[in-house]
């Protein structure tokens, strides 16, 4: 089986949000001026053998790029292929604490993400805090984005480093950190290592972008902290997958990093 840790199927709110405006000079692509069907999205899981994938809601600061109640509505037309996660404005922690339970217990999502760059704060920063404890209360993992980003707003907040502090405050809480950490690799690899709970996802990077130092640790005592993800629809998952085998994975590291890993941490 193979798993997809991070993807989203775009409202058009989200694909023409002006924040990702730096991201189309690398994919080379327009805005898209229609609703992309969720029947597409899972004509590209096909073409590439994914199974499944998570998507995710979006939600910055007064801005609902992706409800929660799309991301329902999408996985509703698919409930076999996708898997929701659900985001929360952290500006409102009681509020944001109820939108958790109700995205677990009413939705049935498998996960929540917010992204610090999009807040411009660090996962330190004390309005996260209530999220990470509603996740430990709800069993659900909390994903997140580490490393720079390629919409034009402050990196700093994705030092993987940060994430340390919140493992040792809230030791019960999966955190899948999303985007490899680059250029602070070797941070999210000491991180991932020091804390049970901590991963890695892969997504918005090609296999062939791998930094090695991932690569290694992915062959080696990380087999079980990292998992794939895509970032679709910024990269079609066979684009993803394209140099897989460069990689020299064994026959059980490639299966546990494909679906393994993300089938036990998200409860698959």
């Amino acid at each position: 089986m193979i798993i997809d840790a991070w993807g989203q199927h775009p409202t058009l709110r989200h694909s023409q949000d002006p924040i990702f405006d730096s991201l189309r000079r690398w994919t080379k692509t327009e805005a898209p001026t229609e609703q992309l069907p969720v029947s597409v999205t899972i004509a590209m899981m096909d073409q590439a053998g994914i199974d499944r994938m998570l998507i995710s809601a979006w939600v910055a600061p007064r801005n609902v790029m992706i409800s929660n109640d799309e991301v329902a509505g999408f996985v509703a037309e698919a409930p076999d292929r996708l898997v929701g996660v659900g985001s929360v404005d952290i500006s409102r922690p009681m509020d944001a604490v109820r939108e958790i339970r109700r995205c677990v217990r009413e939705l049935g999502f498998r996960a929540i993400r917010v992204l610090p760059w999009l807040w411009e704060v660090p996962p330190t920063d004390r309005r996260f805090y209530p999220v990470y404890a509603a996740c430990v209360e709800e069993g659900v993992p909390f994903c997140t984005q580490i490393g720079h980003t390629g919409p034009l707003m402050p990196s700093e907040v994705g030092r993987p480093i940060y994430l340390d502090q919140v493992a040792l405050d809230f030791p019960e809480l999966v955190i899948v950190a999303g985007h490899i950490g680059y250029p602070w690799t070797d941070e999210a690899i000491a991180v991932t290592t020091k804390h049970e709970n901590v991963y890695i996802d892969t997504s918005a990077y090609t296999a062939r972008r791998y930094p090695d130092q991932l690569v290694a640790y992915l062959r080696g005592n990380g087999a079980r902290k990292v998992m794939f993800g895509t970032n679709y629809p910024m990269f079609p998952p066979a684009a993803a997958l394209k140099d897989l085998d460069a990689l020299g994975l064994s026959d059980e590291t490639r299966a546990l990093f494909l679906g393994g890993n993300a089938r036990r941490v998200f409860g698959l």
